[in-house]
């Protein structure tokens, strides 16, 4: 088992040492910069359709992000949040699928190098995949944000219909974290599996998959704690404060994707007796 051990992770070594680890997170950090606003209007914009007043956004934004950040977030929220806008929601949805894809492509980018493989797949089934996993990782930002933050909200909603026993309250505060984190990992799992040119079991992408989400919930919180905390961006940079901690922390968000998929592929090399070049 240490032998074990002991060659995977000299495995890894050898992959991460190979590959531009660095500048495969930058450039997923700027696509996935372009792509926030996008998704931030189309979140505005379907919240007039959901329980949820502008107290509780400031309550959360408040509580939950660095303050630069919230900053940046809550001057916009009382300008959209008054009233349904239907149109608002169909460009955020629109712009947001295809900032977001282009994130996606250069993962598929860099999943497929981190493999050793090069794409033979036509432009627009990887455009397609690439908009499927884009959908996936949406659906990962709603469920990891509206379950742990406003599940109290959407389980008052269903009593009011369905008069739930307390004990279901106290089930639910608890499980609504778990299922958050098992979207996740499921998600990542479908990421690691489709995006590589190369057929990969999904025993081996579940090892990246679970390695990238525990991982990325331990630095998103270490990160927010220590802005909150320790780093003075405001004083430093003034207003473009809240900026460079969301670049930073997407920067942190694609090294965690880039480096689940090394961990898969160095697992898949070694159960195929192929070392890494």
């Amino acid at each position: 088992m240490v032998n074990r051990s002991l060659h995977f992770g000299k495995e890894l070594y050898e992959q991460l040492k190979k590959d531009p680890i660095m500048d495969w997170a930058a450039q997923l950090a700027f696509f996935f910069m372009l792509s926030i606003f996008p998704l931030l209007i189309f979140i505005l914009a379907l919240l007039p359709y959901l329980p949820i007043d502008s107290a509780q956004l400031y309550s959360f934004v408040t509580d939950y992000a660095p303050p630069d950040l919230a900053d940046i977030f809550k001057t916009t929220i009382l300008e959209v949040v008054g009233e349904p806008q239907g149109g608002l929601l169909s460009f955020g949805i629109l712009a947001t699928i295809w900032s977001a894809s282009n994130a996606m492509n250069a993962l598929i980018r860099a999943l497929n190098s981190a493999h050793n493989i090069d794409e033979t797949r036509s432009f627009f089934k990887v455009r397609a995949m690439s908009i499927l996993m884009t959908l996936a990782m949406v659906t990962v930002f709603f469920v990891t944000l509206l379950l742990p933050v406003f599940g109290h909200v959407i389980l008052e909603t269903m009593n009011e219909l369905l008069h739930i026993p307390d004990t279901v309250f106290s089930f639910w505060n608890r499980l609504r974290w778990v299922i958050g984190v098992i979207v996740m990992i499921t998600v990542l799992m479908l990421i690691y599996k489709i995006a590589p040119n190369k057929h990969i079991p999904f025993k081996i992408v579940i090892i990246g998959a679970v390695t990238a989400t525990i991982s990325w919930q331990l630095i998103s919180l270490g990160f927010s704690a220590y802005v909150s905390n320790f780093g003075n961006y405001s004083a430093t940079y003034g207003s473009l404060g809240g900026v460079i901690i969301l670049m930073f922390w997407f920067y942190l968000s694609g090294m965690i994707l880039v480096v689940g998929g090394e961990i898969n592929a160095t697992v898949y090399n070694i159960k195929h007796s192929k070392r890494p070049v």
